[in-house]
């Protein structure tokens, strides 16, 4: 891992070389870092001596999925934490459904789909596929049936006190339920086809997780045959809830005249459902949900044209295999057996829920709820260090390397960058990568406003990245009407990387300008997902940057790169040569050490080296965000590895690799430590070759290991345990020091 700065005249002046300030980590380790550029390599890693029992034993590793599960409990637990707002703990009520939503959709259904095939797969800590799903089916029923609990015995009423009220139909009055029969005949009835089930009509190919209800009849119908039940699919153009109106909601004195309340879609078709079958009984009405195979089956390799087949295949998500059932836990055993037989699902996939089986859906409430003081205080973000408002970014980045911590820190330098280049005259060509951008993307319009201001414009579209094809899919067409040139990637792997490169004509030379980033380019994203952005004109990494463009558009084979690590050539087997770097140096001057941040832990060679580590003395710190499935606390094996995880305002979203006795020492990266990332993405890490950012990386990776914050500690079993639950957790603290203020937007 060489690299080399052969700086132009233009090139900016060197980083001082400041010493940077140690973490305070809770491990009491010291960090040391050296503020030259990177040199070549000499040293010999010496091969690890033999181990008494091998590292890769199946009870040295947790389950994937069953440490999914332990990251959704975390975040449901937040709903209990009453150092959040009241709304925002109804927030990660919601999104806790959502995140096990998708868990069925993708997770739960491929390994349904291994069973089916005959093609199970032995777990790291050995379970098969039928066995992870049988502890899957244990878990979710605890956690949905806790989940439901805090929503109905917890939120409710907290909400109730607050003057928000959710209005279950035993508490409508005679004002309300003539609303609702009127809203009904105007809004709903004309959107429904209520399906009668007979040997005419079968049981209808239902919409993922669309709501329905299965309704029991008694009676003949218009042609004298007898119906025992039909369907009725819920409009999906609907709110899952609707406020009521101020002066119905005024007509009952219980509910004071600051209130807001809302009736479920769902308890309003209930009440009306027998309008569907004038002359018929109705025994019975109850809602359920359907979960299905969202995963799209494209053969890449036979595509002639991924963008056309995608979207010829999009439509298929929404009625894949069935993964799950969601039923209201009133429903008779009759239907429910009838609802599983036409899913072909067995009761371990069936959940009798108390209340509305779509709780995600209660997002669209939430901008309804005009309670400012019950959500987390609005923050305006930093600018960033020596940066103006609207300032010249490329003039900024000639000074030095460029730092931005997103949220805290403003996502329109990103945005000005772009925009600013699309209007030079001395920029003659921009190129970046797309993975998600988001709809009306300002990010996109600059580049469509560079391509058609004469610049060579390539952007590498990701088509792939889940749930974003459709828009993926538009945003290359917008492109390519403004005249750039775009490329899908590489088949077989996803580009993950987020890079963009501008070429500058300075001085009749080209010079290299380059941004790097832990996440997408999505400006909603960037105030929710916590990110680092890199703005540089280091050769060594802008010539790198342009390599893998090259390479990304030409096919041709890996470059030797000067100093960005790139999955998946180089970036697993360079992280285990640093790890073995540091076991190494470790013996000979003690002082090891290695801090990782990530958002998932799960190849195995990675958590293997890490165990090398600590069994060499090394201390390592490892910040996951969700999924670890790396032991931590293990005598003998993993006693110096500690396993934390932070759950709160912001989606922890960052990777940064640390390893004390590396020049360089720190890498951003927008890799987890995944099979998928390092094995079948392409992924970068990009060294810091600058003194300052490096210290300042390390500096905010401090307030992550700051014992005064809440975080969550995982034990060898693979429990989590919150500490300091009173306490803020470090995101309060890189608010407070990095954002311009709390208060309005």
């Amino acid at each position: 891992m060489s690299s080399s700065n052969n700086d132009s005249k233009q090139a900016p002046p060197s980083d001082s070389a400041a010493s940077p300030d140690k973490p305070s980590t809770r491990n009491n380790t010291s960090v040391q870092m050296s503020d030259s550029e990177p040199k070549k390599e000499t040293t010999t890693i010496e091969s690890a001596p033999q181990e008494k029992a091998p590292l890769n034993d199946h009870q040295n590793f947790l389950n994937r999925e069953l440490s999914f599960i332990a990251f959704n409990e975390r975040v449901l637990t937040q709903s209990l934490r009453s150092v959040h707002p009241l709304l925002e703990r109804l927030k990660f009520l919601i999104i806790f459904s959502r995140n096990a939503d998708e868990f069925y959709e993708i997770r739960v259904a491929g390994l349904m789909e291994r069973i089916a095939l005959g093609r199970e797969k032995i777990s790291l800590d050995g379970l098969d596929s039928h066995s992870t799903l049988e502890r899957i089916s244990e878990r979710m029923h605890q956690l949905v049936e806790r989940q439901y609990d805090i929503f109905n015995q917890k939120l409710l009423p907290a909400l109730e006190q607050e003057g928000i009220f959710f209005l279950r139909r035993n508490h409508w009055t005679e004002q309300i339920s003539a609303w609702a029969k009127n809203f009904f005949h105007k809004e709903i009835m004309p959107l429904v086809s209520a399906i009668a089930i007979d040997p005419a009509h079968p049981f209808p190919k239902l919409a993922n997780k669309s709501l329905n209800f299965i309704v029991e009849l008694e009676g003949k119908d218009a042609f004298g045959r007898d119906l025992s039940y039909a369907i009725v699919p819920a409009p999906r153009t609907l709110a899952r809830a609707v406020q009521l109106p101020s002066n119905v909601l005024a007509s009952n004195p219980a509910h004071p005249q600051s209130s807001s309340a809302f009736v479920f879609l769902s308890s309003i078709i209930h009440a009306n459902t027998q309008d569907f079958f004038p002359g018929l009984t109705i025994k019975g009405c109850y809602q359920f949900r359907i979960t299905r195979n969202a995963d799209l089956d494209v053969d890449v390799e036979g595509a002639a044209d991924l963008a056309h087949t995608l979207q010829g295949e999009l439509h298929t998500r929404r009625f894949g295999v069935a993964t799950r059932l969601e039923v209201s836990d009133d429903c008779p055993q009759n239907l429910i057996d009838h609802l599983l037989h036409q899913c072909k699902l067995d009761e371990a996939s069936l959940f009798r829920v108390k209340g509305p089986v779509n709780v995600a859906r209660l997002f669209d409430v939430l901008p309804l709820i005009n309670r400012p003081d019950l959500e987390f205080k609005p923050f305006t973000p930093g600018i960033g260090k020596g940066l103006k408002s609207s300032g010249n970014i490329i003039s900024r980045i000639q000074k030095s390397d460029l730092l931005l911590h997103h949220p805290y820190e403003s996502f329109q330098p990103v945005i000005d960058f772009l925009v600013q280049a699309a209007s030079d005259p001395q920029v003659v060509a921009i190129r970046q990568t797309l993975y998600r951008t988001g709809k009306d993307s300002p990010v996109v319009d600059a580049l469509c406003t560079a391509a058609r201001n004469g610049k060579e414009v390539t952007a590498v579209v990701e088509l792939r990245a889940r749930f974003d094809e459709e828009a993926n899919i538009e945003l290359a067409s917008r492109l390519q009407e403004a005249g750039a040139l775009v490329v899908y990637g590489v088949v077989g792997f996803k580009t993950h990387t987020k890079m963009i490169l501008v070429l500058r004509r300075e001085e009749e030379k080209l010079v290299r300008y380059a941004h790097l980033s832990t996440g997408n380019y999505h400006p909603g994203n960037a105030r929710l997902y916590t990110d680092y952005s890199l703005f540089t004109r280091r050769e060594a990494i802008t010539v790198d940057v342009q390599a893998i463009f090259q390479q990304l558009t030409s096919m041709g084979k890996a470059p030797a790169l000067k100093a960005i690590l790139q999955a998946p050539f180089s970036l697993k087997r360079s992280l285990l040569l640093l790890i073995d770097q540091e076991i190494h140096t470790h013996k000979e001057k003690g002082g090891g050490e290695i801090i990782i941040k990530c958002n998932g832990l799960t190849e195995s060679k990675i958590i293997q080296a890490l165990y090398r580590a600590s069994q060499a003395g090394v201390k390592v710190t490892l910040v996951v965000r969700g999924m670890c499935c790396l032991r931590p606390g293990i005598p003998g094996l993993s006693d110096r590895i500690r396993v934390i995880s932070i759950i709160d305002r912001f989606l922890e979203h960052t990777r940064v690799y640390y390893f004390a006795h590396a020049t360089p020492s720190v890498y951003i990266s927008s890799a987890d430590l995944m099979e998928r990332n390092l094995n079948y993405r392409i992924e970068t890490a990009t060294p810091l070759l600058g003194a300052s950012v490096s210290k300042r990386i390390l500096k905010e990776l401090a307030v992550y290991l700051d014992d005064a914050y809440a975080y969550w500690e995982l034990d060898p079993s693979g429990k989590y345990h919150l500490h300091n639950a009173d306490s803020e957790s470090p995101q309060k603290g890189l608010l407070e020091a990095l954002s311009l203020s709390a208060g309005a937007q």
